[in-house]
C-alpha cells in the first residue's frame, strides 16, 4: 500500500474515533461573569468590599469583578488567587496549609504570578480543571474563600 493511501486510513480511522472527537469541558463568559457576580454579592452580604477574577483552563481572565468601595489591590490578588489555583488545581487555602508544613513546598512562592493566601478554588467538570475563581478584599482569605463557596455551590 502506498505511503499516501496508508496515511488517509490513519486519518480515516481517527475521525471515526469518539476520543479524537471529544471537546474537553470549558467555562463560558456567561458562566464565568455569573460566577465573578455571585461572589461579589456573596461578600457584600457580609460587607465585604472585595473583587473576583475568574480564570479559564489556560489562565486567561474571562471575567473580573469588584465592588464599588473594594481597594485598588483586589483586583490583582483575586486574579493571581485563581491563576494559582488553577495551575496547582487546588485551593489556594490547602496550599498555604502545604507550605506551612513542608518545608519543601515553600518555593512554591517564588513562582510567578503565584499568591499562596486562600482565597482561590478550582473550578471542576467532573474530575477536569476548567478553571478557577479567586477572590481578594475580605478580611480574610479564609472568608474570601467562604463567598466563592457559596458561588459555587449555587451553580450546581
Amino acid at each position: 500500500m502506498s505511503r499516501l493511501l496508508k496515511t488517509l486510513f490513519v486519518l480515516a480511522a481517527c475521525a471515526g474515533s469518539s476520543a479524537y472527537a471529544q471537546t474537553p469541558a470549558s467555562l463560558t463568559l456567561s458562566q464565568a461573569t455569573e460566577l465573578a457576580q455571585a461572589a461579589v454579592q456573596a461578600c457584600a452580604a457580609k460587607n465585604y468590599q472585595v473583587a473576583a477574577t475568574v480564570v479559564d483552563r489556560g489562565g486567561n481572565v474571562l471575567a473580573m469583578l469588584r465592588s464599588d468601595l473594594s481597594g485598588p489591590h483586589t483586583a490583582d490578588a483575586s486574579r493571581r488567587k485563581a491563576y494559582t489555583s488553577l495551575t496547582m488545581r487546588a485551593p489556594t487555602s490547602a496550599l498555604a496549609n502545604a507550605i506551612e508544613n513542608n518545608p519543601g513546598a515553600r518555593q512554591l512562592v517564588a513562582i510567578n504570578d503565584f499568591l499562596i493566601l486562600a482565597g482561590g478554588v478550582p473550578i471542576k467538570a467532573g474530575n477536569d480543571t476548567i478553571g478557577a475563581i479567586g477572590v481578594g478584599g475580605a478580611p480574610g482569605g479564609n472568608l474570601d474563600e467562604e463567598c466563592i463557596n457559596v458561588a459555587l455551590a449555587a451553580r450546581k
